[in-house]
Parts: structure tokens; C-alpha cells; sequence
């Protein structure tokens, strides 16, 4: 049914994978679209979510750079705007949302992670938000969430660095919840949703509203978020961190 997605389901608990393992994961805006109708399509009988990627290198690995580098700022606008819809949905989603990071997050990836309200690592695997190396900034959320969940001086550290980072590092300062083991990841992950799943779902519902209130502030920061992501693709920086990016060589930026 879906090109970019892998659905399965059990009795309360569905496990959505992003399916572009050649690509290691990278969203663009059909996997962006076609998530938006999956959880469309799962609200009529709301579930605990999972979200994973394919394969065993890539949870996601950022958005898709090959298709973004010739935007022009309204297009990188609206595509910010696509990300953060649905990435929304995930954060406001009734029941609980579990992150089973397996392997890179970066970029998209992580902000998706960011709009779960669990999250669980692979051992090896690495996380972070490197758009300041190509010139943009997070554009699905990350400026906002990140700061909720790591408090500023992490967020910055993570936004303006632009480093990734080690499982390790991240469990320490509170980004992801547990690290699990590389040979039964899977399985502990659904193992930890499964017990979700299992509880009383008004409750649940009633504690994830009342944790995630605060709604207008979200909007406004979204909303700042994504023309500021739209206006940095007037750069010759964008341009350049892009082009750099794709032929795998280090950016020469003139702060133009």
C-alpha cells in the first residue's frame, strides 16, 4: 500500500518503519506524505506507535539533501511546513509514540525521535542535528523539541555544534531513555510498547494531554521555525553546504 513505509500491526501497538534503507532512511516529501496518510489511517482506531527504519544502518538519517538543495525559500518553506505537521501529529498522537532508534538519526531523523514520546538507541548508533554544516537549520520541529527535552545549553550544544553524538552521550543527557542491546533491539523495543499497550488507555490518554499542554507555545515556535528555515535557502552558504554535502567534501562558507 505504501512505497516509502512498512506497516505491522498487533492487537494495540503498530509498528511503522521508514523503508528507504538505500537511501539510509532519508525523508523527502512522499515519506513525508505517506506517513501523514498512515496516521490518518490509524487514528480510527488509535494504537502505541512505533517508529523505526530499515535495515540496520539508519533509523532515519536527515531529509533527503539531493532534493532539497534547489529549493527555493517558499518550497524549503513548505516542505518544513509538511515535516512539522506530521512530526506534530506524532507528538499529539492520544496514545503513546516509541522512537526505536537502530541506527543513525540525524537531521529529520532525530527530529522525528524528538516527537515520540519514547526513546530507545542501538548500541553503536548516533544521533544529532547537523544542518548548521550545511548551512540551514532545523526545519521539523528541532529547535523547539530539543530545547523541551535536552534544556537549552544541550540544544544548543547539539544545533549550533552540529556534532553527533554516541548512544552513550545521549542517554546521559536525557535525549534518548535507554540504550538496548544490538542483537535483541527489536524485540526489547516492542517489548516496552507492548507493556504500554497494555495499559489503560484513558489514563494514558489524560497523561500525555495534560504533559503535553502548552499547545500555543508550540505553534508560535513552529511556525518562526519554519520561515527562518525557508529564508536561509537565499543563501550562498545553503548552496554551498548542500553541494558540499553531496560530493562529500567540507564546505567553504563566506557567511553570505
Amino acid at each position: 500500500m505504501f512505497k516509502f513505509l512498512k506497516v505491522e500491526k498487533e492487537e494495540q501497538l503498530t509498528l511503522i518503519s521508514i523503508n528507504r534503507p538505500d537511501q539510509l532512511n532519508a525523508l523527502n516529501r512522499e515519506v513525508l506524505e505517506e506517513l501523514d496518510q498512515c496516521l490518518e489511517e490509524e487514528s480510527k482506531k488509535p494504537a502505541v506507535l512505533v517508529f523505526t527504519g530499515e535495515g540496520d544502518k539508519a533509523f532515519v538519517a536527515g531529509a533527503d539533501i539531493a532534493a532539497m538543495k534547489d529549493m527555493t525559500p517558499l518550497e524549503a518553506e513548505k516542505l518544513s511546513l509538511t515535516g512539522q505537521v506530521v512530526f506534530h501529529k506524532i507528538y499529539q498522537w492520544p496514545l503513546p509514540t516509541v522512537a526505536a532508534v537502530n541506527g543513525y538519526a540525524l537531521g529529520g531523523g532525530c527530529e522525528l525521535a524528538l516527537a515520540c514520546d519514547y526513546r530507545y538507541i542501538k548500541e553503536g548508533a548516533r544521533i544529532g542535528q547537523p544542518e548548521i554544516t550545511l548551512g540551514i537549520v532545523p526545519g521539523f520541529g528541532g529547535t523547539y523539541f530539543l530545547k523541551k527535552i535536552v534544556g537549552e545549553a544541550r540544544a544548543k550544544e547539539l544545533i549550533m555544534g552540529g556534532r553527533p553524538i554516541k548512544a552513550d552521550r545521549a542517554k546521559e543527557i536525557g535525549l534518548v531513555h535507554d540504550i538496548l542491546p544490538q542483537n535483541h533491539f527489536r524485540e526489547e523495543v516492542l517489548n516496552y510498547a507492548r507493556e504500554l499497550a497494555s495499559s489503560g488507555h484513558k489514563a494514558l490518554r489524560t497523561a500525555k494531554n495534560l504533559l503535553n499542554e502548552s499547545h500555543e507555545e508550540v505553534k508560535n515556535a513552529l511556525e518562526r521555525e519554519r520561515t527562518l528555515f525557508g529564508e536561509l535557502f537565499t543563501t550562498q552558504d545553503q548552496t554551498e553546504g548542500m553541494a558540499a554535502f553531496l560530493e562529500k567534501r567540507p564546505p567553504k562558507f563566506e557567511n553570505k
